[in-house]
């Protein structure tokens, strides 16, 4: 019997459409995980990006961006990173290097005034990497008065070091506190401009920004604290260098794909901030210059940073073996966005090495939501 020839053009839109449906099955998976996380932690919204490979695979945003006012979150809104801002700081420290202008083992007493004897041997990297032995917050620090860093950072010239420098690794916002006045030092511009200029202008993010810009970046999320995530959090009006930005889903995805280029960064550079410090001794720890570098219990590797402030919680990890990055915003205290974001990691990955199963037709009535 003779079979008739099925057009190319009918076996490439049936592709398509297949396709479709496999990735709306998987965009479900994700969407409804996010949802059972946000009810398990009361969060009000979650905004994510996945990337892969440089490429935006994903965006969702869930909930309220403002709860009184029943805003609903979108790729744009803005939330406080916290101490993913890190990487940025220790970015501008590496562009610094990458223009000649000074070197991660240089001292710094060379470039921060009045340092104490004890603070002699601190080095450039040693505030990197927490392994100064500085004390995690200066006594000068107020979150709700406006200080120079050079007034926060010498209000800790007083403190006795928890341990000479180089010798144990223990997180310091301090250091990071010093390491953006050493970039307003060494650029002659605060450090505010010269990240502007250098990092986020090239990356094409334009709704990155200090904590405190005038006037305020649109679409900005109210942060939220307390049990339950039930009431407005405090506003800080300090602009803190160890959790300096606002940000987007949509700018770190952009970020995340300049991290693949040189256009930046350098190779060279990449690979160092992305190793792990040495303690004197020669024992391995967990961090390089801005970021955690980590193996996961089921073996992933990841370079990954979380943040904090008051009403907010973000995640930014690349899996690297995988070339995936998973970015988790939130605008709430009560929350562990590390494991959110590694869960919808596994999902992703799972579903990438093991492709779903397609959804049968069921006629018109099958409708793809668009996200």
């Amino acid at each position: 019997m003779h079979q008739r020839r099925v057009p190319a053009t009918v076996i490439a839109v049936t592709f398509v459409l297949l396709s479709l449906v496999t990735t709306a099955a998987r965009t479900d998976r994700i969407d409804d995980y996010v949802r059972e996380r946000m009810k398990e932690f009361s969060l009000p919204s979650v905004s994510l990006a996945i990337v892969d490979d440089g490429k935006v695979a994903k965006v969702g945003s869930y909930g309220l961006a403002d709860v009184a006012r029943g805003t609903p979150a979108a790729p744009d809104t803005v939330y406080k990173i916290g101490s993913v801002s890190k990487q940025f700081i220790a970015t501008g420290i590496m562009l610094l290097v990458q223009d000649g202008r000074l070197k991660v083992d240089d001292p710094i007493s060379r470039y921060l005034e009045g340092t104490p004897p004890a603070w002699q041997p601190i080095t450039i990297r040693h505030l990197l990497t927490h392994t100064s032995g500085i004390v995690r917050e200066s006594p000068a620090f107020d979150p709700h008065k406006v200080k120079s860093d050079a007034e926060v950072v010498s209000g800790a010239y007083g403190e006795a070091l928890r341990f000479p420098p180089g010798t144990k690794w223990e997180y310091c916002n301090v250091g990071y506190f010093a390491l953006a006045q050493i970039i307003t030092k060494v650029s002659g511009k605060p450090w505010t401009q010269f990240m502007q200029e250098r990092v986020f202008k090239p990356a094409g993010m334009t709704l990155t920004a200090p904590t405190n810009v005038t006037p305020t970046l649109p679409h900005r999320a109210l942060g939220y604290a307390g049990k339950d995530n039930q009431k407005p959090a405090e506003e800080w009006v300090a602009l803190r260098p160890s959790g300096a930005f606002l940000s987007t889903v949509g700018d770190l995805a952009k970020w995340d794909a300049l991290l693949y280029t040189n256009k930046v960064l350098s190779e060279a550079s990449r690979r160092e901030m992305w190793t792990p410090a040495l303690l004197n001794d020669g024992t391995a720890t967990s961090y390089g210059y801005g970021w955690t570098i980590q193996t996961l219990k089921n073996g992933r590797h990841v370079i990954q940073h979380g943040g904090s402030l008051p009403g907010f919680r973000a995640y930014f990890a690349r899996y690297t073996d995988e070339k995936v990055t998973v970015i988790v915003l939130t605008n709430a205290d009560d929350v562990d966005a590390g494991s959110v974001g590694n869960g919808v990691a596994d999902l992703y990955l799972t579903d990438r090495q093991q492709p779903a199963q397609t959804t049968p037709a069921r006629g018109n009535q099958r409708k793809l939501r668009s996200r």
